[in-house]
């Protein structure tokens, strides 16, 4: 049913790409991709399903991540790269049309800026509802 891509090899994609091998009736295929291959590989292997498929890409280079997506052809790319490589990552599916899910708050590479405003507007919400 659907092609996804995930951008990361740390312990969120471990867990979402062994949740999504769990569900292979709705992702058919999952392609993992990461800086470091060998570690996308032991992912791989730990979950031990045969719709993974693993590969090397620079998250902070738009071309090569355009050439990750018409290589694989993934329907989308789940993004759980680090918060700085968001951009280019969205750069990226923006060129080759691929949609795009995000876990994570865009932070600048060399300045740690967090922005919750639009969480924390639910607070007093949620304080009255207890």
């Amino acid at each position: 049913m659907a092609r996804v891509l995930v951008i990361g090899a740390g312990g969120v994609s471990t867990v979402a790409v062994k949740k999504m091998a769990m569900n292979a009736d709705v992702f058919t295929d999952i392609m993992l991709a990461s800086r470091t291959k060998s570690k996308c590989d032991a992912i791989a292997k730990a979950i031990g399903k045969d719709n993974i498929v693993t590969d090397s890409v620079d998250a902070d280079d738009v071309d090569q991540l355009c050439e990750l997506f018409n290589r694989h052809k993934p329907d989308i790319c789940i993004n759980v790269a680090l918060p700085y490589q968001d951009l280019t990552i969205m750069e990226a599916c923006l060129k080759c049309g691929v949609n795009y899910l995000d876990t994570a708050n865009y932070e600048p590479k060399d300045e740690a800026h967090f922005e919750y405003s639009w969480q924390w507007a639910y607070r007093e919400r949620f304080e009255k509802a207890g």
